[in-house]
């Protein structure tokens, strides 16, 4: 009998939760096949098993094990039933097939006492249920009685009346109680712990993404067709904000302890929602990638994330993160710190809005952009230079992101 226990799914992980079982007690399973998905603080990973055989499972849905504990047994002497699934029913539990019941004959019980003839009362509202039925406009006729003879009591008229505010109605008022992922438990300690333990500010400033628009509407079908990825908006976020962490190093900066660490490169992450809750996987190096090469690693980082697929290593070590709220229609916001880093620049929706341009009053896409910084570690001037610089960059890409020749970025 094979003890299967719960491997480490990265450093400082002691803990995860059994969040579905993929198979039951009795099952069959083959080596390497996905029999559970747990949830680690940080990601949900697929637990394989080890070995073929019948499966016993020793641990709920729900329930939090530590890592090395076993949480089923594998009995590796069992053969494979024939032409059974790998997740099918064991022939060692028959299913039992239950005789038809025939139905049960009772007699009637005598009456108590006679049908009493259709009484005066009917539709005749009590007092107090005729001062409802007053207040709120509605018809003895269209309300039936349920009271001796067909009498309408308050109860009737409370439930017939139009609901007014505050007045609870009798309609259905149910709440579902379910308990949270670790994932998102662990995402909730995580932001009550930035907002407690930063100094934490929001700078604001506008983009006009004429340029931007432009671009893409003159290059994004040769990009599509040479690379096989889309050009999106995140290239250029990702390669204004690499630029801007340059010309402002302390906000790719930390703090640990009592010193500041400052980093060489840049590693952004990116929020992503995937099925679980909010995941932030890590685009590496990013001062060494193209557009093309932004555009790729997003596209995969986020498919993974919204697959169940993304690993702990692949969410760890971030140095500053981007946000897009946009895609959800967001106009404005103040995005979280992702601890323990010390900036977030969310990005929102783009909407046409007049702006002044040249003197002139004109129409344009504009988008607005958030920064949220430590103010232990990052001053005004550098929170409000970071965002300069990447409005800068964002309105001007062909000068500063591309060195003056669209092309040879996009690798056409």
């Amino acid at each position: 009998m094979l003890e299967m226990k719960v491997p480490s799914p990265g450093e400082s992980i002691t803990e995860v939760e059994i969040a579905r079982w993929l198979v039951k007690t009795g099952d069959y399973v083959t080596k390497d096949q996905a029999v559970a998905e747990v949830d680690s603080d940080k990601a949900t990973l697929e637990l394989p098993a080890e070995a073929s055989g019948v499966i016993t499972l020793q641990a709920e849905e729900g329930e939090a094990v530590k890592v090395g504990q076993v949480v089923c047994l594998i009995d590796t002497k069992a053969k494979a039933p024939a032409g059974a699934s790998s997740a099918g029913t064991s022939p060692s539990q028959p299913v039992k097939k239950e005789a038809p019941v025939a139905p049960k004959t009772t007699a009637p019980a005598p009456s108590t006492a006679p049908i009493a003839p259709a009484s005066s009362a009917k539709q005749v509202p009590s007092p107090a249920a005729r001062k409802i039925l007053a207040e709120r406009e509605i018809p003895a006729s269209a309300v039936v009685g349920t009271g001796k003879g067909g009498r309408i009591t308050k109860e009737d008229a409370l439930k017939a009346s139009k609901p007014s505010m505050g007045t609870p109605t009798g309609g259905v008022r149910k709440e579902v109680r379910t308990k949270m992922s670790m994932l998102r438990r662990k995402v909730a300690e995580r932001l009550v712990s930035a907002k407690n333990e930063t100094a934490m500010l929001t700078t604001f400033n506008e983009v006009d993404m004429t340029a931007i628009y432009d671009l893409r509407a003159k290059y994004k079908d040769a990009f599509k067709e040479h690379h096989n990825v889309s050009l999106g908006f995140m290239s250029f976020f990702t390669l204004a904000v690499v630029r801007a962490l340059k010309l402002f190093p302390d906000v790719n900066s930390m703090i640990d302890g009592q010193d500041k660490v400052t980093y060489d490169f840049c590693d952004i992450s990116i929020a992503v929602s995937g099925p679980k809750g909010l995941m932030v996987p890590v685009i590496r190096n990013a001062e060494n990638l193209s557009f093309r090469g932004v555009e790729a690693e997003v596209k995969r980082l986020a498919t993974r994330a919204r697959d169940g697929q993304i690993t702990v290593d692949e969410m760890t070590g971030g140095t500053f993160t981007i946000t897009n709220g946009g895609v959800f229609g967001s106009m404005l916001s103040t995005p979280i710190i992702n601890p323990p880093q010390s900036g977030i620049l969310g990005m929102h929706n783009i909407v046409e809005r007049p702006i002044v341009r040249n003197g002139q009053i004109v129409i344009a896409p504009v988008m607005y952009v958030a920064l949220s910084y430590d103010h232990r570690i990052i001053d005004g001037r550098e929170s409000v230079g970071f965002l300069v610089a990447v409005k800068e960059a964002l309105e001007n890409p062909i000068d500063i992101l591309m060195n003056g020749n669209p092309k040879q970025a996009l690798e056409l």
